[in-house]
């Protein structure tokens, strides 16, 4: 069984608590949050932009701390479950990795490349896992994708246009301060980011175009160059005023044999043209975006367990998509020129 200690009860580390409960093999025994409510059970503040509001929760026999040091310094805790904002994560990840601990720490791995390495470096030397938990491939339609193009099923891999547009989150504190959240492009973009470095590799360069909001970047298009010219990856980011606009994401992939299609905010199921005329729509179950993360969970479990790193969950991985949001937001900044990664 691995003890796991969840630091920080925002959305994130209450979607994280829920699907624990679904996953044999690890277990919630310690939670650190500084909120006297929440940390008593009063979960009716949280929310996000996909799955329920939060409730009261019986939370008998776990552990509860308010500092972080109390947390990384319980003996009965195999891994820290870092849910707390952005320009907390290399600062918690670095010390549970210190004090012993497996560290599976949500996206983006920090808010500078400096941080995520210092994160990197600290759990080598400990002999530790570091994962990120950028969810994405685990969600069904991105899933599919992955498993698709890595098993060759439909031929080369040609490109692809990623989109994800949200309404403004005025729920969330700090979200366009490049030193808390980092901004549309960091907090949000950097999932579609991180699918496309998983996909493709790393680009050799960025071409982006946007509006700024303060020194991030609120909307933007980006197109990723590579060694292969014929290789045309592209991405639409970002967030609009209007609150009537629902959380979308979705993608155009091309291949040899076949186009994959999705797009959640227009309500496209996921869809495979193929080369031979067909439409084909792969049965996914019902759309929940929260049934993605028992997954997650599952699959740090596996690289625990086996002491084999998952390619999905890399630290370095995430590190990379890092660069590429921060090398798109210069190429904005600089009037759309072409920064080199």
């Amino acid at each position: 069984m691995i003890h796991v200690g969840i630091a920080g009860l925002g959305f994130m580390g209450m979607t994280h608590y829920h699907a624990y409960q679904k996953v044999r093999g690890m277990k919630v025994r310690a939670i650190c949050e500084q909120d006297p409510v929440r940390l008593a059970g009063d979960w009716r503040s949280i929310q996000g932009n996909f799955g329920p509001r939060g409730t009261k929760m019986d939370l008998k026999g776990i552990a509860r701390y308010s500092e972080i040091a109390d947390l990384m310094a319980d003996p009965a805790l195999d891994m820290i479950d870092v849910c707390l904002p952005p320009s907390w994560h290399a600062q918690v990840a670095v010390a549970a990795s210190k004090a012993g601990k497996h560290v599976l720490c949500e996206k983006p791995i920090a808010l500078r490349t400096a941080d995520a390495q210092r994160m990197v470096r600290a759990a080598k030397a400990a002999g530790k896992m570091l994962m990120i938990a950028h969810v994405l491939p685990f969600v069904p339609e991105y899933a599919y994708a992955y498993m698709s193009i890595t098993s060759g099923k439909y031929g080369k891999l040609l490109g692809g246009n990623f989109k994800r547009v949200i309404s403004d989150p005025l729920w969330i504190h700090g979200f366009y301060d490049p030193d808390v959240c980092g901004g549309p492009m960091i907090d949000l973009h950097i999932h579609d980011a991180h699918f496309i470095r998983l996909l493709f590799g790393l680009p050799k360069a960025v071409q982006s175009v946007g509006r700024m909001r303060g020194e991030v970047a609120e909307y933007f298009n980006s197109q990723f160059l590579f060694d292969d010219p014929k290789l045309v990856v592209t991405a639409t980011s970002g967030v609009i005023d209007q609150q009537g606009r629902p959380f979308t994401h979705g993608y155009e992939i091309h291949l040899e044999k076949a186009t994959l299609v999705f797009d959640l905010g227009d309500g496209l199921p996921l869809t495979v043209l193929t080369q031979d005329g067909k439409v084909q729509r792969p049965n996914l179950g019902s759309p929940d975006m929260t049934a993605a993360f028992p997954i997650e969970l599952k699959e740090a479990a596996r690289a625990i367990q086996t002491g084999k790193p998952s390619p999905l969950l890399d630290g370095e991985l995430a590190r990379d998509a890092l660069v590429l949001g921060q090398k798109q937001t210069q190429s904005i900044t600089r009037g759309g020129r072409t920064v080199k990664v």
